[in-house]
């Protein structure tokens, strides 16, 4: 997909500016909101228990997690676990996730999205049932494990679905929204452990364990209500399925629309023109330089979004307050709780304006506001640590509030969104699944680590967190494209100037011969 000669930096941007974002442009000239357009409402409303319902499942398990350490009756029942065993029941849940990805794509591209978010949904409901029923140690982390397996089919697909699903005015919203929706998840577990964490017998940490299997029923009870991917549908040769639902949700059903007709043009010869340059299998993510760079990005936001800091207070908030003096359960509880709906109020608002502004410059604000934010935790924690001091400990606390919305800015509201415009259709689930793949694997070690870095060293294991955050704000000043305000067929071809030329003139030869019949038919006898 390289061009074979060097494009000099004066060049690229002619090339670009050469290009017209015909989708774009003509999606601009439409001024009727979503809400009032029957289709598209439905289509959205549909999405939330299907789509954005996935993540609820992720916000679920991290608080629920969160909340059990300090229910009696869980602590009782596995003996106390602390640092290595602690780490390793949290843990798991990545490890299914590392397990399970390598199939993720073969499913989500074969199968289509739909099917992959319903077989990670069963997958997710077999682990919870599992987790409710624990007897033992053994068995419990063996019921993380297949929890894990299950939600990175379901988040692959839904994340796609959402872009590829969504009308191009609403796509960064809604995928914004993805992320968000883990804070429903987070603040009904949140809630349910702080009211059952005073319960004597086993029902403490049970309830909370079965509840788990909510988003993955409402999953594949609506999934299939749902149309599928219009260009999964166009990619296996179901062109007038793909054309129906362009017309239904993007269109009103309005057949003759320009707009519907440019979009199906320009994905139908999208797709063709990336088929035509693609090597086959995960070879296509090393086999030019401007993939390799979206390799690096995708590879990058999956330790990001995970090294960050956030897994400290997603999994072990409880430990952390141990660390600064906070050792009441029901005030660990509040504190938890409070600080999920603090998150989900931030996240719902980024989610919702965020994606008006150039994505580059929102993670630019992230990484050097969580850099800041992070130092003056780590500083505020040594300073309890030496002099007890309750102001430092009340600073803390007030600094993990203040990290959630530094965190959700972009992190949270735009890493999905970047990730379905960063990679194309033809390679789009490979790159999620490589974001899915490291951040995975980042979690599994945070997971497994942070419970014991925090008991042996305190706050001076927090040093390590400010030193990456550091590495983040370099990588994201220097390799992070600008992908706001096209289409994602128009920014299919990101890196490749010569390919992006290419993809105009047929898409332009395509809508002139739509519009000329006659013109058509000569050239299909021809």
């Amino acid at each position: 997909m390289a061009t074979n000669e060097p494009t000099t930096e004066k060049e690229q941007p002619a090339a670009r500016d050469l290009a017209d974002p015909i989708v774009t442009r003509l999606a601009e000239q439409d001024d009727t909101p979503w809400y009032r357009k029957p289709n598209l409402r439905l289509l959205y409303l549909l999405m939330f228990p299907t789509c954005l319902g996935v993540e609820m499942t992720s916000g679920f398990d991290s608080s629920m997690m969160n909340g059990l350490q300090a229910v009696d009756s869980w602590d009782k029942f596995f003996h106390t676990p602390r640092s290595t065993l602690l780490g390793l029941m949290s843990a798991m849940y990545s490890l299914g996730g590392i397990v399970a990805l390598p199939l993720v794509p073969v499913i989500t591209d074969r199968l289509g999205r739909r099917h992959a978010i319903a077989f990670g949904s069963v997958l997710m409901i077999i682990g919870a049932a599992i987790q409710t029923s624990s007897q033992n140690y053994a068995q419990f982390v063996i019921s993380r494990l297949i929890i894990g397996m299950g939600i990175p089919f379901a988040i692959v697909a839904a994340s796609s679905l959402i872009g590829e699903l969504s009308h191009p005015k609403e796509r960064g919203i809604m995928g914004s929204l993805f992320n968000a929706c883990y804070f429903i998840g987070a603040i009904v577990a949140a809630g349910i452990t702080l009211g059952t964490f005073k319960m004597k017998s086993d029902w403490g940490w049970r309830i909370p364990s079965i509840l788990q299997i909510v988003p993955s029923v409402l999953q594949i009870t609506f999934v299939y209500l749902m149309p599928e991917s219009p260009r999964w549908l166009i990619s296996k040769g179901r062109g007038d399925q793909a054309m129906a639902v362009l017309v239904k949700y993007h269109a009103e059903g309005d057949v003759n629309s320009e707009f519907v007709k440019a979009e199906y043009v320009q994905i139908e010869k999208t797709l063709e023109l990336e088929k035509e340059t693609a090597k086959g299998g995960w070879l296509q993510l090393v086999s030019t330089p401007g993939m390799r760079r979206r390799l690096m990005i995708g590879a990058f936001l999956g330790l990001a979004t995970q090294w960050s800091g956030n897994g400290l207070i997603s999994y072990f908030l409880a430990r952390i307050l141990d660390n600064v003096g906070v050792k009441d359960n029901h005030t660990k509880n509040v504190i938890n709780l409070g600080n999920t709906c603090w998150g989900f109020f931030n996240a719902t608002i980024f989610a919702l304006t965020v994606s008006r502004f150039k994505r580059r410059t929102m993670y630019l604000i992230c990484t050097i506001s969580l850099l800041s934010i992070f130092t003056g935790w780590t500083i505020a924690s040594a300073r309890y640590a030496l002099t007890q001091s309750q102001a430092s400990s009340r600073a803390v606390i007030a600094l993990i509030f203040l990290y959630s919305p530094c965190y959700n800015v972009a992190y949270n509201a735009l890493t999905y969104t970047f990730l379905v415009e960063v990679f194309p259709f033809q390679v789009r689930a490979k790159g999620i699944t490589i974001f899915q793949w490291f951040g995975r694997m980042a979690g599994f070690f945070n997971q497994f680590v942070n419970p014991i870095g925090i008991r042996n060293s305190g706050w001076k294991f927090y040093i390590s967190y400010c030193c990456f955050l550091l590495f983040e704000v370099v990588f994201v000043f220097f390799l992070f494209p600008e992908t706001h305000g096209r289409s994602l067929e128009e920014l299919a071809f990101l890196y490749e100037d010569d390919k992006v030329l290419e993809q105009q003139k047929r898409v332009e030869e395509e809508i002139r011969m739509e519009e000329n019949p006659d013109r058509k038919d000569r050239a299909s006898s021809s």
